[in-house]
């Protein structure tokens, strides 16, 4: 055994000498037997003893080789063990050989206690050293770090000060106020720093105290305060941070839990649809589940939300490979568990979903593959019929020829009023779905919702890439409304009302009001730091082909029911009978190979809802 002993090794052997002779003495006090003792010149030869046994003991168990700057637990255990040890042992000797007046076993005891606070204090001095040293290296100068207020004096708040007065890396800043709209908490102090105020006096307070950067910490707030908060910060120019609910993370998290950047669907602060696992699990959990359009912005979601309810097979079918390849690599990683397979074809080939379908036999289709972008389909007038009205026949014959349990059509607000190709097409696709609930075994439901927030095409990933250009920002027109949803939420809703349907039924979400889209672009242009119509322009370009001024969930002739879940609603119209959306599939399929203006017209007399622009 190597008792090789370093400086600091030297160092601590004489301290445990010196500690031992301190615990004992401490412990005989008040001991009429025991004091006998100190006062006698045996002293230093009984506790001598009990000295060299800790020593030896500590020498045996390592405990002057360790690197105390390092310890752990497991440190501690090993410390407390040898003085447990050392002191079983002295007491021993001391009794079997008589070793001058025998001490009472309380004596042993409480000097065992001190022992081992005395020893464990001069080690883990190290350790502490060692970290305090370490954040102060770490910390960058105060200089540096930018004046930050915390807006938000709870669990949350009160994490992100005490880690930014450490110096964390992952919560940089230096904390100079918060706010909280508990007026109690005014005037009190979290961690050293002060709560000056409620959130109302946000302006007031960044330029008093010249902030720099702004960290919302307030994700328990419901969706009205979010957006005031929010619409107050960014009307400053400081750096907006946010970051999660601290009760939402476990204990081993807390310590991981990062700021990021404020993105835009914090700025919208609608509620989000609440996801309940036990209402859908029941027919997804252990089933084969198809995700037609698996690689696009809807599809890969939906992929992400069944596998959490842990399917026995998930099969991605797409016609564009490389998202679905990437897709199913992302998923193998997390679910090892689940058999994920991706398929390659086109909702149009009627034989390949046939072969699909007979060698899977999926249980459940969410049927997510369609052409969506508006102006191409306006000049592509015939690809739109072909893929979102036949090829959405095509895969609902597939589901009711092998009796498929569930099929989901994704549906568009787009589809209610339309104007557009794209929109009536995918009515005509509602209208399909609501044919085979009337005659087919399998249950055929559909999910109308809105615009989906980053989604492949859509608005905001543009005015993202022009921003970083330097501008201008695009808008078609200066009142457009559009209603928004995150992707996530949009594959929780698909989901749910899979978990709900009874057939035939059109799922539409309550979307909340409805946002203008110049006000979202001021929105994103402030949180690039900068000012609408000072740093970036705003240009209007005009309505595009087939593009409505606003949007709608409901069309003239509909009305709603609620359902057992907030925020989702049924569509109570009456559906077309199964003869009449026959002879409509007919007179479009007649109509493909003639110009688009006649496909155009043909598409408006199937749906007549249906009101197309002029080109």
């Amino acid at each position: 055994m190597n008792f090789k002993l370093t400086g600091r090794g030297v160092f601590l052997v004489f301290w445990d000498v010196a500690v031992t002779y301190l615990a004992f003495t401490l412990s005989s006090i008040g001991t009429q037997q025991a004091e006998s003792i100190l006062v006698s010149t045996d002293v230093l030869f009984i506790f001598g003893i009990l000295a060299i046994i800790n020593v030896a003991t500590f020498l045996a168990f390592r405990l002057y080789n360790t690197l105390w700057e390092y310890a752990s637990i497991n440190e501690l255990l090993q410390l407390l063990y040898a003085t447990i040890l050392s002191t079983f042992v002295g007491a021993m000797i001391h009794f079997i050989a008589g070793v001058g007046v025998r001490l009472p076993i309380r004596v042993y005891f409480v000097a065992w206690v001190l022992l081992f606070l005395f020893t464990g204090t001069a080690r883990f001095l190290f350790r502490y050293y060692r970290h305090g040293k370490s954040i102060a290296e770490k910390r960058p100068p105060v200089t540096a770090r930018k004046r930050t207020l915390i807006v938000g004096a709870g669990e949350t708040g009160s994490l992100t000060i005490k880690r930014m007065t450490q110096g964390d890396y992952a919560m940089q800043g230096l904390p100079i106020a918060a706010l909280d709209d508990d007026s109690q908490k005014t005037g009190q102090r979290i961690h050293g720093v002060k709560v000056v105020g409620q959130t109302d006096k946000l302006l007031e307070i960044v330029e008093r105290f010249q902030i720099e950067q702004i960290v919302v910490a307030i994700p328990s707030a419901d969706a009205t305060d979010r957006k005031r908060i929010y619409d107050l910060c960014i009307q400053t120019n400081c750096h907006l941070l946010t970051l999660p609910n601290v009760r939402d993370l476990r204990m081993d998290e807390l310590d991981n839990v990062r700021l990021r950047e404020v993105e835009l669907t914090d700025l919208l602060s609608r509620e989000e649809v609440v996801f309940n696992t036990r209402l859908v699990s029941g027919y997804l959990a252990d089933k084969c589940v198809l995700i037609t359009g698996g690689g696009g912005s809807i599809g890969s979601e939906l992929a992400r939300q069944v596998c959490a309810i842990a399917p026995r097979q998930l099969l991605i079918f797409d016609i564009y490979e490389n998202t679905a390849y990437e897709l199913q690599m992302e998923l193998q990683e997390q679910y090892d568990d689940i058999d994920i397979r991706v398929e390659i074809g086109s909702i149009r080939d009627v034989k390949r979903l046939g072969e699909l379908f007979a060698t899977y036999q999926p249980d459940v289709v969410f049927h997510a593959a369609a052409h969506k972008h508006v102006p191409l389909m306006e000049s592509c007038p015939e690809e739109a019929v072909r893929n979102n009205v036949l090829g959405t026949l095509n895969v609902a014959q597939a589901a009711h020829l092998q009796g498929t349990r569930n099929f989901i059509f994704i549906s568009t607000d787009k589809a209610v009023n339309p104007t557009s190709v794209m929109g009536a097409t995918k009515r005509m696709g509602e209208m399909i779905v609501q044919q085979f609930a009337q005659t087919s075994q399998t249950c055929f439901t559909a999910v109308r919702f809105g615009n989906v927030l980053g989604s492949h095409g859509s608005a905001i990933p543009l005015f993202t890439r022009q921003i970083a250009a330097g501008g201008p920002v695009t808008i078609t027109h200066p009142d457009i409304t559009r209603y928004f949803m995150t992707i996530p939420e949009a594959a929780r809703l698909v989901v749910q009302a899979g978990g709900m349907a009874h057939g035939g039924e059109i799922f539409i979400l309550d979307m909340g009001e409805p946002v203008k889209i110049v006000d979202l672009a001021y929105k994103l242009i402030r949180l690039s730091g900068r000012t609408p119509e000072v740093d970036i322009a705003i240009q209007y370009v005009g309505l595009r082909p087939g593009e409505k001024l606003y949007e709608e969930l409901l069309m003239d002739t509909e009305e709603t029911r609620t359902t057992s879940v907030k925020g989702i609603m049924i569509s109570a119209g009456e559906a077309p009978s199964a003869e009449d959306v026959r002879v409509k599939l007919e007179n479009l399929s007649a109509s493909l190979g003639s110009d688009s203006e006649t496909i155009r017209q043909c598409l408006a007399a199937q749906v007549p809802t249906y009101h197309p622009k002029e080109h």
